[in-house]
């Protein structure tokens, strides 16, 4: 056991004294010891019901004959962090939740981890934390909120986001609002789209390191207690047989996760985790990879902020493992990858057919028959930029459109909601990205509130920064170079021509090579001065392409 080097042998003694201190005894002690890590706090309502989970966690530990010992670390909620300074600390607070994570397992020689996070970065982060410590680890998730419901239909976070606009517009008053507002997150649970936090857990399923049914089984259901009980008692097994995280981590594996992310139409977060995610466990996966696999990958979800289907509807629908099975008849999974249920996916996933069409369509008719993200390239972005390209209108596919640039989100929706954007228009935010910002923030005002005034399908947004999983439209995202690493997006003046063709995977700036060059030469990068955390993140961070890690 790893635990030994911690309590084994007379030198010991002291380390067996401090753990009685704590109200071990012997036969705890010589038991494994499994770290049980939650991100619960009172605040983020994806994790106040994480106790639960928990406890249920450290009952199918102890039934296993193991010694859960529990620890916590932070979670940001990106919903409450929108549109403001909290949100340039959210993609910089999933390097701190892993590097806090290999503090405490490292330091105290747990023989295998629990980790259950649930909203936005906390999930990307024990996945890279289980990808860099390498011991024995499963993921077991607060689950998905139930959706929330108002005039008959069900509505969600981004509903109330897009609220904002329509009052703006005068097409709903406030009073209408104030009854979204009470209605639209009527439980715990990660926000009920497929959003950054859903698409992130049905990714732990997809890349082998939960259960099946951690990505959709509803937070408030009981069957969310009776997984975190066997996924407690599964930890023992995969200590017992020394089963690690990257035994299971591989080429394959992460290809399997970007097919099934694909076919979900996941947030385009996912390329930024799923490549930071790759690199812990040391497998190459770039942004050519990633538009490989969407080429040839159906659309077979079109989950909220793309279509009317929330994470309750895929979840009685046959949840992930109903998709995989439906990828399996086009031979677009290996299936010969084991998980931590030591079985090999196409065990998993044989037989789970699907509920009906409606919510997973069928592989003969997909919604599309490409993925849902798609990689742009271009002069404006050399290096990559993401759409999430199921949630744009098809009108908006390919589009040119004049720029109207600003250089801070805070400027950009102040124009947008003195109605200074006209239909054709393309906004451009820069400095944003993972140094600029710092923090890349997520834009979901800007977004929802142009949807709320209509302008979804009539005018495009592109930054360095990022978006919400909750964003739909056509949104570009994750340019790199960003502008404060002198990124041609630095160099976009107001009224350029901007060409966007999703399509085709390209993103210009429609001025002739004379006068881009020029214009490059000439560039003065805006600096900011940014201290405390904040300040060592900038210096650390990489940029988007490379999955915005620290080294």
């Amino acid at each position: 056991m790893i635990s030994n080097r911690m309590k084994l042998g007379v030198e010991k003694a002291p380390h067996r004294s401090l753990l009685k201190a704590s109200g071990l005894n012997d036969k705890e002690i010589d038991r494994p010891f499994i770290g049980v890590v939650s991100t619960f706090n009172e605040i983020v309502p994806g994790h106040t019901g994480l106790k639960d989970v928990v406890e249920s966690v450290k009952r199918g530990v102890l039934m296993e004959g193991g010694t859960p010992l529990e620890f916590s670390t932070i979670a940001v909620c990106d919903g409450m962090a929108m549109n403001h300074v909290g949100m340039k600390f959210s993609l910089a607070s999933r390097e701190l939740i892993a590097d806090s994570i290999e503090v405490m397992a490292e330091s105290h020689a747990f023989d295998g981890l629990v980790l259950i996070p649930n909203c936005d970065k906390t999930v990307p982060a024990m996945l890279m934390a289980a990808a860099r410590i390498n011991i024995p680890s499963i993921i077991v998730s607060g689950g998905p909120m139930l959706a929330g419901k108002f005039k008959g239909k069900k509505i969600d976070l981004t509903t109330v986001f897009e609220g904002v606009g329509s009052v703006n517009s005068g097409n709903m008053d406030k009073n209408e609002l104030k009854e979204l507002e009470n209605k639209a997150c009527p439980s715990c649970g990660s926000c009920a789209g497929m959003f950054t936090a859903n698409s992130m857990n049905c990714m732990t399923e997809a890349l082998g390191l939960a259960l099946p049914g951690n990505g959709t089984i509803p937070s408030v259901y009981s069957e969310r207690k009776r997984l975190a009980k066997k996924t407690g008692m599964q930890i023992m097994e995969l200590v017992k047989k020394d089963i690690r995280p990257r035994d299971i981590l591989d080429k394959n594996t992460f290809e399997n996760a970007l097919t099934v992310d694909m076919a979900l139409g996941c947030s385009t977060n996912t390329v930024l985790h799923l490549t930071a995610i790759a690199g812990e466990a040391e497998v190459d996966m770039n942004l050519e990879k990633i538009n490989k696999v969407s080429k040839k990958t159906p659309n077979l979800c079109k989950l909220s902020p793309a279509g009317e289907n929330h994470m309750e509807d895929l979840y009685e629908a046959g949840g992930i493992m109903a998709v995989m099975n439906e990828l399996r008849k086009k031979d677009l999974l290996h299936l010969e990858q084991i998980t931590v249920s030591n079985k090999k996916i196409g065990s998993l996933i044989k037989n789970k057919e699907k509920i009906d069409d409606s919510v997973i369509a069928s592989i003969e008719k997909p919604h599309s028959k490409t993925g849902g993200i798609s990689i742009l390239m271009g002069n404006l972005a050399p290096n990559g930029a993401v759409v999430k390209k199921s949630a744009v209108a098809k009108e908006m596919l390919k589009s040119k459109g004049k720029a109207k640039v600003f250089n801070s989100e805070e400027e950009a929706v102040e124009a947008i909601l003195s109605e200074k954007i006209e239909k054709g228009d393309v906004i451009v935010i820069r400095y944003e990205g993972p140094k600029g910002g710092p923090g890349m923030r997520e834009m979901l005002t800007p977004t929802s509130v142009l949807a709320g005034m209509g302008l979804d399908e009539d005018v495009s947004l592109i930054t360095d920064g990022r978006f919400s999983g909750g964003t739909r439209g056509a949104a570009i995202g994750h340019i790199s170079p960003e502008a404060c690493e002198g990124g041609p997006i630095a160099i976009v003046e107001n009224g350029d021509i901007i060409e966007i063709d999703m399509i085709n995977g390209i993103l210009n700036l429609n001025i002739s090579d004379q006068c881009f060059n020029e214009r490059m030469k000439n560039l003065k990068i805006k600096k900011r001065n940014v201290k405390g955390y904040l300040g060592k993140y900038s210096k650390m961070v990489s940029s988007a392409d490379k999955g915005a890690i620290c080294r």
